[in-house]
Formats: C-alpha cells, sequence, structure tokens
C-alpha cells in the first residue's frame, strides 16, 4: 500500500507472534511491547537527517555524524500509546514527549478527547504519534488533526497491528502523514477490533480485563 511501511524484520515478527496468544501473560504482553517499540522505533527513525560535528575520540579528532535539527517528539494516544512510548524513549532519550488522551465510545466508535499536552515549537520537529492498533482509525486521526492545529507539519504514525479500514480512513484524512506498522491484519470485527489481531493492546498490557 503506498504511504504504508510494513516493518517486517524477523525479530518483530516473531515477537508479534508470542503477543498475539491468548495466553500470553500480563508481564509477558508488557515486555515484548517494550521490546518490539524498539526495534519499530529502528525503523521509523531510519531516515533522519544528519549533520557533522567535530567532536575528540581518545585517538584523534574527526568528523562525526549527528542527527540534524530540533528533537523528535514522541506522542502517546492514551492509554495504550505509554506502552511503545517506554521502549522508544529507551533508544532516543533526550526526544520530547507528548501525550493525547483519547478514548473510544464503545457504541458509537468514535474517539473522546479528555488530555492534551504537546512542547512548543510543534511546526520545527518531527512528529512520531504511538498507538498499538489502527483499527477504525478514528484516535489516530482526531489525535494528528489535533497536532495539525497545533502547527505540527512533519509527522509519522507508529503502530503494532494496523486494518484496512482503518488505513483507508486514515489515508483520507491525513494522506500525507506515513504509516509505519507491523502488520495490516484481515478486518475489523461488527465490535471494531482488528482480526485476527491481539485483542485490546491496553487491556492486555495493564490487565485490565
Amino acid at each position: 500500500m503506498d504511504g504504508v511501511t510494513v516493518i517486517n524484520h524477523p525479530l518483530v515478527q516473531h515477537k508479534l507472534t508470542i503477543m498475539r496468544k491468548k495466553a500470553t501473560s500480563t508481564a509477558g504482553f508488557r515486555r515484548l511491547l517494550r521490546e518490539i517499540s524498539m526495534l519499530l522505533c529502528y525503523e521509523v527513525t531510519r531516515d533522519l537527517e544528519l549533520t557533522m560535528e567535530t567532536i575528540e575520540t581518545p585517538i584523534v579528532e574527526m568528523q562525526s555524524p549527528v542527527v540534524e535539527g530540533k528533537k523528535l517528539v514522541f506522542v502517546s494516544i492514551l492509554r495504550a500509546g505509554n506502552g511503545l512510548l517506554e521502549g522508544m524513549l529507551e533508544l532516543v532519550p533526550s526526544a520530547r514527549v507528548s501525550h493525547i488522551g483519547l478514548y473510544r465510545d464503545h457504541d458509537t466508535l468514535q474517539p473522546v478527547e479528555y488530555y492534551f499536552k504537546a512542547p512548543d515549537d510543534l511546526d520545527e520537529r518531527l512528529m512520531i504519534v504511538v498507538d498499538p492498533m489502527l483499527a477504525t482509525g478514528n484516535s489516530a486521526i482526531a489525535a494528528i488533526q489535533k497536532l495539525k492545529e497545533r502547527g505540527a507539519n512533519n509527522i509519522r504514525f507508529l503502530c503494532l497491528l494496523a486494518a484496512p479500514e482503518g488505513i483507508k480512513n486514515f489515508q483520507e484524512a491525513h494522506p500525507d502523514v506515513k504509516i509505519y506498522t507491523a502488520s495490516v491484519d484481515s478486518h475489523l470485527n461488527e465490535k471494531g477490533y482488528i482480526v485476527p489481531g491481539l485483542g485490546d493492546a491496553g487491556d492486555r498490557m495493564y490487565g485490565t480485563k
């Protein structure tokens, strides 16, 4: 699919398979989510621009590459997004963090916002929005619209699983935002869950169901 990058690294796919298993414990799911988020972060930041900096090694002075521009912003769609966020911050500890509180109304499947906090100068930063699931796409669409209203113009969306319906809705709303995912699954069921999926990522991560 145009605008969608499926991260099919063997370690990503192996960990995702274990996460899908119904028998995987809450502790195991949480640990795997942290591990897989580091691998996904590696891929979503693969093409960051670099600039050269003069440094001194124990042997000699040299020109060496560093990431150019203002620091990244990782945007977690609460609450499940925090599972991806934690692992990504291990890889990029200097990143800024934004939180967007959204929950899906189980009757209408529409997002309801309850919290928003972001750094300044969003127009000068790369925003990587994270949420484990792109199901209907409504929450991700609403979160990115909020960021755009604050001036963000360089945005990527990262998830574990995506449904074709969610991708379609997302790309119609935000054709300029690239999607990165570990898997594009079959479809959504009548309750808006991804099939085959892995259940509700937030519930499995926090043991709330």
